[in-house]
């Protein structure tokens, strides 16, 4: 018991305060900010012990939130005998200084409380290298609102108190050097790191591996997932930011593919743009991925807001090319209306396996490029063969008989090469594919050209209109973005032309005509 009273007293009790203003935009709080805030406090091992919201047209220069809602924050502070105040804002270095003069004790801005979570669970090398690089690039312009010793001048002169003697050169001017001088060594470290990374990519191209990165919110479940598919063994905890160092895996996703996968570091709003300049070692590898995971964890009321964000930060990271399966995760969770399914999504739990063979099974499909595993039968004359599956393909086992008997798994241009050995060859139905095609190339012509031809002569006419207008009948678990998916169209112009469906994400009902053109 007196352990436990121990710790409770080593813990940081903090007030959060958040300003809400229409000129902060994106940086303005709300209740779920300071609620995020809240849970981030949490994971940096302190407690949120109050909360203040302040709304102003914009914010104050000098005290950021002005002088009485501060007087309110000193009170608070007092009565529940916080240790620190931690806004939900990023503050100017004059704002850092006068409100920690103003109440008393330590303040600290919400990109200053992530940077310290990152400092304290990163682990690997890499992962240290990016929070120092990240806090010293957040530390450089604060140096003069948080140092008053940093202006004091050192000369030589002899004129002056003791101690004050130096190079001549402000102390400000010397600790910006020092900083200058820090962050060109960790740039170079990590670019050290970029060149192995780059060497291990390059290796993985040429046995043609494919890459699968998973992206998503902080605490919508990556790590678990990653676990669940892999047996890593990441700790999964239910917290924001528990997992910052990228974990890589070899995964068999069918008996014909294996891939990389990689769990990469949550997104959250309002990253300090340091971290995201500082990470991008890491996260360079989203632009060499082939598949891109992104979970969401649908069972949190802010999921569609969530997923906004991080497929802003993806396009931020010139990543938005690569193909994109939604996962929605903790499906076990989420209420029915929210599991969602289609082309490019699926619905899983990472903590109860349901959903992840259906997971697999897309992972596969998107990625198949005609692999097979084959049973081949190569004369002895053909033994020369055999070095080119070892470079070429998966060679699983040789029996040395009345053949060379070789089981291997194959991709197109191989089984090409060496399709008259393959046990029960059959070719592929190319003229049936071609035709096909081209009888539906020509259905589609002669459809366009009547189409074409009601509109340009009987504008007039009811069959007319109906047949410039398209629709579809959704069926379920359909979302208007998952319609997009389906039929080609761009989710913009659906949103057009069906301006009752606000919510892209929102489940249509069974049945109900979709307007498509």
């Amino acid at each position: 018991m007196e352990q436990t009273t121990l710790q409770e007293e080593k813990r940081d009790y903090a007030v959060l305060v958040g300003l809400r203003s229409p000129v902060l935009g994106d940086d303005s709080a709300d209740e779920e900010s300071l609620a995020e805030l809240s849970a981030l406090v949490d994971t940096a091992g302190g407690q949120a012990v109050g909360m203040i919201l302040q709304s102003r047209d914009k914010p104050d220069p000098h005290s950021f939130i002005g002088e009485g809602k501060v007087e309110e924050v000193r009170r608070m502070v007092q009565e529940e005998k916080a240790t620190m105040v931690i806004f939900d804002n990023d503050l100017s270095p004059s704002q850092l200084r006068v409100l920690t003069e103003m109440t008393g004790v330590q303040v600290l801005d919400r990109s200053g409380l992530i940077l310290d979570i990152f400092a304290q669970r990163a682990r690997t090398r890499e992962g240290r290298l990016q929070v120092e690089l990240a806090q010293y690039q957040y530390l450089l312009p604060r140096l003069i609102g948080m140092w008053t010793h940093l202006e004091r001048q050192g000369g030589t002169s002899g004129k002056g108190p003791i101690g004050s003697k130096g190079p001549g050169e402000t102390q400000l001017e010397t600790d910006r050097r020092h900083i200058h001088r820090k962050i060109d060594k960790l740039k170079a470290e990590l670019e050290e790191v970029r060149r192995v990374r780059g060497t291990q990519r390059q290796r993985r191209m040429k046995n043609e591996i494919p890459v699968v990165a998973i992206v998503g919110y902080t605490n919508a479940g990556k790590s678990t997932l990653l676990n669940a598919i892999t047996g890593a063994g990441i700790p999964a905890n239910n917290r924001l930011f528990d997992t910052l160092d990228t974990t890589t895996r070899l995964l068999t996703v069918s008996d014909t593919l294996d891939v990389v996968i990689s769990d990469t570091v949550g997104f959250i709003r309002k990253l300090p743009h340091q971290l995201v300049e500082a990470f991008k070692a890491t996260l360079e590898e989203l632009e060499y991925a082939d598949l891109l995971l992104h979970v969401i964890d649908v069972s949190n009321p802010q999921w569609q807001q969530q997923a906004a964000i991080v497929e802003s930060l993806i396009r931020e990271l010139k990543a938005d090319h690569i193909p994109c399966l939604r996962v929605y995760n903790k499906c076990d969770l989420a209420f029915s209306g929210q599991r969602t399914a289609g082309e490019d999504t699926v619905s899983i739990s990472a903590k109860t396996g349901e959903g992840v063979p259906e997971l697999l099974a897309c992972i596969d499909k998107k990625l198949d490029k005609g692999t097979r595993r084959v049973t081949l039968h190569l004369p002895y004359d053909k033994a020369g063969l055999l070095d080119g599956l070892y470079r070429e393909a998966r060679v699983e086992s040789v029996d040395y008989a009345a053949t060379i008997d070789v089981a291997a798994v194959c991709p197109p241009k191989v089984l090409g090469q060496v399709k008259d050995y393959i046990e029960n060859w059959q070719e592929p139905k190319e003229d049936y594919i071609s035709y096909s095609f081209e009888f539906w190339e020509y259905v589609g012509s002669a459809f366009e050209d009547a189409q074409e031809a009601i509109d340009d002569t009987d504008y007039g006419n009811p069959a007319a209109d109906i047949g410039r207008v398209r629709y579809y009948s959704a069926v379920e678990n359909d979302t208007l973005r998952v319609i997009s998916q389906k039929k080609g169209v761009a989710l913009s112009v659906l949103s057009e032309l069906n301006p009752d469906i606000t919510n892209p994400d929102a489940v249509i009902a069974y049945g109900r005509l979709i307007r498509i053109r």
